[in-house]
């Protein structure tokens, strides 16, 4: 029973699911996400006191063509208070692709409780990778990968084209952004590569003399 679950009818084995190191903070590069896996992942995270940031929300994808998700949304645009309809203050319908993920990560977070809310407090989304996250190491959860998880025929569309579709309008702003972000990222990647290689070039230069090497072997460094 080491292995699962004695739930008196038979033995619960959970399935082997995504779990962050703990960090101080962890930066998600959210392109090319499933939005729902994704969200579903980062709930249980931020409940378990991880910090989270994410970046490029506008390149999360979302399972069925855009015609599809438009009908979705447009459904979801219809939902108003339930004893004052005319209270338009009551239900948000956010447009922004890091708002419409922040609003997904919360509906699977119980929010209204302290816990809930303390967790929703560390959480960031952002569209595009703003700064200081653009200097920061960022990762991918392989589990929510569309790659790995929506079968190569299956339709799917962006989050952002689905936002710009229902009023989002700084699209074209961030693509004009990520540009030249990654115009700097390639120069920075460049000048660390030389200095890793040429680091390695002077350790192979070195010779050292017979009681420096003794002392490095007494030291461990041999």
């Amino acid at each position: 029973l080491a292995q699962g679950v004695w739930l008196g009818y038979g033995i619960h084995r959970p399935s082997p699911a995504f779990t962050m190191s703990f960090q101080q903070q962890v930066v998600v590069d959210c392109r090319g996400h499933l939005l729902g896996r994704l969200a579903s992942v980062i709930a249980k995270e931020i409940l378990n006191g991880q910090h989270v940031v994410l970046v490029r929300a506008e390149d999360v994808v979302i399972s069925g063509s855009l015609y599809r998700n438009k009908l979705k949304y447009a459904a979801f645009k219809t939902k108003t208070m339930n004893t004052n309809p005319r209270h338009t203050g009551a239900i948000k319908h956010p447009r922004s692709p890091a708002k419409i993920l922040w609003r997904t990560v919360r509906g699977m977070v119980p929010h209204k409780t302290p816990r809930g809310g303390a967790a929703m407090d560390r959480l960031k989304s952002f569209e595009g990778i703003p700064h200081p996250y653009d200097r920061k190491k960022r990762m991918v959860i392989p589990s929510c990968l569309k790659v790995l998880r929506l079968r190569p025929e299956r339709r799917f569309c962006r989050l952002g084209d689905l936002s710009s579709e229902y009023g989002w309008k700084h699209g074209s702003l961030i693509e004009r952004l990520e540009k030249q972000r990654k115009v700097k990222s390639e120069v920075f990647y460049k000048k660390k590569v030389a200095a890793k290689r040429a680091k390695s070039d002077a350790l192979k230069a070195v010779k050292l003399s017979g009681d420096d090497q003794a002392i490095l072997a007494k030291a461990g460094y041999a």
